[in-house]
């Protein structure tokens, strides 16, 4: 028999709060097009963005982060000093260590909570929402706090007609905690790492630890790129479209409810097409609400399904209590997707 003694947290877990922050530089397709040989039309057709925000100097990844996270705690209705711990989702912070996630804990107030990052991508926040359920339930902290952050702009290759039209930067938090009644459902995620060419970094940062430059892509004026984001998107397109509405509807199944009992879906913002693609695939009725955050955001990764949670909440297109599907998908290329009821 063993010896150790189980856990004692919450019976389940919900999401308590949300919060979202977006850099105050509003970016219109007009600005990308100094670069590419595009035009509005055809970026607004491709993808549905008009606009996304790029940060500035000072709007760091752990200053959004804090920004967003203190709203999230805010709209939670607890104290920073409850947080037991603090997960952060993403690849746009550029020092190898320490985790950010450690300055933005203690920045918040918190009382010495567990704190690291994870790197997954477009699906991160899917990640750190199925982490946050498992220490509630399991009892290694109360309340958990996910971020997903990005400064996608720092690894956009502006002269890249594929992606340079794509990214936006942001940060979106969640305060998760116990609940006396099922609030998120069962997570079904996985990866593909057959397919990791498609979304990629240019340049690994190795390249230039080592001094080795020779054949690296340089821009119009000749210098050395800095490492980017590329993807193959057809490639992707297709994966995304197929692969994950199976993915969305293994979630349904999971969560033991069909479309018709959904109020909200929430899909990673990478592309209003696929979104569109989506929904008819999985016919979701037309009850449902939709986000499409990525009009006026842009792909924004790890930070696009709470930055998408947050607005329909504050806009009233949907409220307290809704159930939503959330699914995210990337680079790896990795995805998650579970039912939440909405805080």
């Amino acid at each position: 028999m063993s010896k150790i003694r189980p856990g004692k947290g919450a019976p389940y877990a919900r999401i308590l709060g949300v919060g979202g922050y977006r850099p105050t530089r509003v970016v219109p397709n007009e600005v990308i097009l100094e670069k590419i040989d595009s035009s509005d039309e055809w970026i607004r057709s491709r993808s549905g963005i008009e606009t996304r925000h790029w940060a500035g100097p000072e709007e760091t990844v752990a200053a959004m982060a804090i920004e967003a996270s203190g709203k999230a705690i805010a709209d939670a209705g607890i104290d920073a000093e409850q947080i037991g711990a603090v997960v952060v989702s993403t690849v746009s912070h550029f020092s190898q260590t320490p985790a950010v996630a450690t300055e933005i804990a203690d920045k918040l107030g918190t009382n010495k909570a567990a704190a690291f990052d994870i790197s997954a991508g477009c699906a991160g926040f899917g990640y750190g929402l199925t982490l946050a359920k498992g220490m509630v339930v399991e009892g290694s902290a109360e309340y958990v706090l996910v971020i997903g952050v990005e400064r996608l702009s720092d690894l956009t290759d502006l002269e890249d007609r594929a992606t340079a039209f794509l990214f936006g930067d942001g940060a979106g938090a969640v305060v998760v905690g116990p609940s006396k009644e099922p609030a998120i459902g069962p997570t079904v995620w996985g990866s593909e790492g057959d397919k990791s060419e498609t979304i990629k970094q240019t340049v690994s940062w190795d390249r230039f630890r080592i001094g080795d430059l020779s054949g690296l892509p340089v821009d119009s004026e000749g210098n050395v790129k800095f490492p980017a984001i590329t993807q193959e998107g057809q490639a992707v397109f297709r994966w995304a479209v197929f692969e994950m509405a199976k993915v969305a509807q293994q979630a349904l199944d999971a969560a033991g409810i069909t479309p018709d009992d959904l109020d909200v879906f929430i899909p990673h913002q990478a592309n209003v097409r696929i979104i569109d693609s989506m929904v008819k695939t999985l016919k979701l009725p037309e009850h449902v609400t939709v986000a499409r955050d990525i009009r006026t955001t842009g792909n924004t990764s790890a930070a696009s399904i709470p930055l998408a949670m947050e607005r329909l909440l504050a806009t009233g297109e949907a409220k307290s209590g809704d159930t939503a599907l959330v699914i995210g998908f990337g680079a790896g290329l990795v995805y998650a997707a579970t039912v939440v009821t909405l805080p």
